[in-house]
């Protein structure tokens, strides 16, 4: 297949000067960065080298050091090479956050084997497809939270041909689950090898990693390739902007909750933080009170987050009694922020909260809003280093648009992927003229400042009027009562389609209306944008990283007319 997307370091080099954005750059950040040479193992092995015994991962009040734990990764590299899986392997780890993902992780790289992630909240018959689709015939999971019982189901299936469990004991505790071992389902430890080989393989960093599965929600999902050069772009493209009151290299603690099998935790927590000598905070699970400890007592300085994260954040009385003061970033990602959001947080936290977007297709990485910048609704920012951006036309996407014109958002660089897995013809038509495109649709302004309106999935036509979800859902969040809002696109015999909210409400608030909200909305939002409906609910659907899925809605709407016929 052709890498269409995988444009080297050098070729953004060569790139007409200057882009738009560059003006919006701060002074000491360039867009033209040199290429970073290596593979993702070589990350791992530069750190180790620089920072020694320095903490690489705390977990349960429990340091693994950068060096302790690349000798963990090359004796369980050195066993996966000895039991016949190394290059041309696929190993699929179905772990949450615990060390075993990350010595796992870079251990089958460097083994020579390419990577899936299964996400512990995905069906079983998700997992069958992603197995089935990648080939891998080999699982790793860990014995917490039935993961264990359920992937030895794999096992006496014939979906795998072998487990391994990595028992959560190593890691000092005393709550895994008991696992009945077999001759398919083995030990974790068991595979590490004593002695390391004379050679490791010849890894090329356009060799593929990782087979990163998306879009699930609706079909099967789709997984998208990235090879060692795209993750390896997207963590020095990222770390090629630090502002200039961010921690020095080897001085952040990171809190490393969100869950490191999805893209987004795994680049920017994960390889950002290893190449950057920074100490993760390793949590199996968000919960508030753990985020406030580590905040307020271990003095972590950086928190990545997902907006329903800093919703709850915000919702629990504990932080009027929180010191916020070590922290010196707090990013959002993985879905758009509402800008009511983001302002209370600044207030609590004393500083701009970094914004950005990326896809599991551009390895997690795309833009960020820069410093001083007043953020606006749907504001993504400018391209990171070594990434340009354009808008293209929604019919025809080889024709790029004017600044301020509405359209679909195409990206290219390093770290773009160059396709989906066994899926050519899909592939093919996810790029234009060497841009992938993303199926988010947004503008561009003379500054270079990208705006993100919404997906193109997700759009309603309502009398002949495109209608933005996420626009609405921003003035939603205005309103004091609500927590948090889904707004899909609902069958309507007068338009076509209308617009329908689904709200949870704060605790404590007079019960909403569907006339209060459109009396709040009447000079926030236009009357083809307009909710026609209202569902309060007590939760609303959300992905394992804490986005909120409108599609599920969108899918509960569409069987509830299927069946009233």
């Amino acid at each position: 297949m052709d890498h269409h997307g995988s444009a080297t370091l050098d070729t953004a080099q060569d790139a007409p000067a200057p882009h738009p954005w560059e003006a919006s750059y701060p002074p000491h950040v360039s867009w033209r960065q040199q290429a970073q040479p290596g593979t993702v193992p070589d990350l791992l092995d530069r750190a180790a080298a620089q920072w020694g015994d320095r903490p690489a991962i705390e977990y349960r009040d429990r340091q693994i050091g950068f060096r302790k734990l690349a000798d963990l990764v090359d004796h369980l590299a050195a066993g996966f090479i000895a039991a016949g899986y190394g290059p041309g392997s696929t190993i699929a780890l179905f772990l949450p956050n615990t060390p075993w993902h990350s010595v796992c992780f870079f251990a089958a790289l460097k083994a020579g084997a390419r990577l899936v992630h299964l996400s512990p909240l995905d069906a079983p018959r998700e997992i069958m497809f992603k197995l089935a689709d990648s080939g891998a015939r080999l699982v790793i999971t860990t014995n917490l939270g039935g993961l264990a019982a359920g992937a030895a189901k794999l096992a006496a299936a014939g979906a795998i041909d072998r487990l391994l469990v990595g028992e959560d004991a190593h890691w000092g505790s005393m709550t895994g689950d008991p696992v009945e071992y077999s001759d398919k389902v083995t030990k974790l430890d068991a595979m590490f090898a004593d002695h390391l080989p004379a050679a490791w393989p010849g890894l090329r960093a356009e060799d593929l990693a990782l087979l990163q599965y998306t879009g699930g929600t609706t079909g099967m999902p789709k997984g998208a390739m990235l090879t060692h050069a795209n993750l390896v772009a997207a963590t020095y493209s990222y770390l090629g902007w630090r502002d200039e009151d961010e921690a020095s290299a080897g001085a952040t603690r990171v809190i490393g909750v969100l869950p490191m099998f999805h893209v987004y935790a795994l680049g920017v927590v994960l390889l950002l933080n290893i190449a950057d000598g920074n100490e993760i905070l390793l949590r199996p699970r968000f919960d508030v009170a753990t985020t406030l400890q580590d905040i307020g007592v271990k003095r972590a300085t950086s928190l990545p987050a997902v907006p329903t994260m800093l919703i709850a954040l915000l919702s629990d009385p504990a932080v009027a009694h929180t010191d916020f003061s070590s922290l010196t970033m707090v990013g959002s990602g993985g879905a758009p922020l509402p800008t009511d959001v983001a302002g209370r947080i600044e207030r609590l936290v004393g500083r701009e909260i970094r914004t950005g977007w990326g896809m599991t297709e551009t390895a997690a990485i795309g833009t960020r809003v820069p410093p001083g910048v007043p953020v606006t609704p749907g504001m993504i920012g400018v391209p990171l280093p070594n990434v340009e951006m354009r808008i293209v036309s929604l019919s025809d996407p080889h024709r790029v648009l004017a600044p301020g014109e509405v359209g679909e958002i195409a990206i290219r660089g390093p770290n773009v992927t160059s396709g989906y897995w066994n899926q050519p013809e899909l592939s093919a038509k996810s790029f234009a003229d060497g841009f992938f495109l993303t199926g988010d649709i947004g503008s561009m302004d003379e500054r270079g400042l990208f705006t993100l309106v919404d997906r193109k999935k997700r759009m309603i036509i309502s009398g002949g009027f495109n209608v933005y979800p996420a626009m609405i859902e921003n003035s939603i969040y205005e309103h004091p009562a609500v927590e948090e809002v889904i707004v899909i696109g609902v069958p309507d015999s007068y338009r076509g389609e209308a617009a329908k909210a689904f709200v949870k409400q704060r605790a404590g608030t007079e019960a909403l209306t569907l006339e209060a909200l459109r009396a709040f909305l009447a000079d926030r939002v236009g009357r083809h944008e307009m909710p026609t409906s209202l569902e309060i609910r007590e939760s609303l659907p959300r992905s394992p990283v804490g986005k909120l899925l409108a599609t599920q809605l969108a899918d509960e709407e569409r069987a509830k007319l299927a069946a009233a016929g």
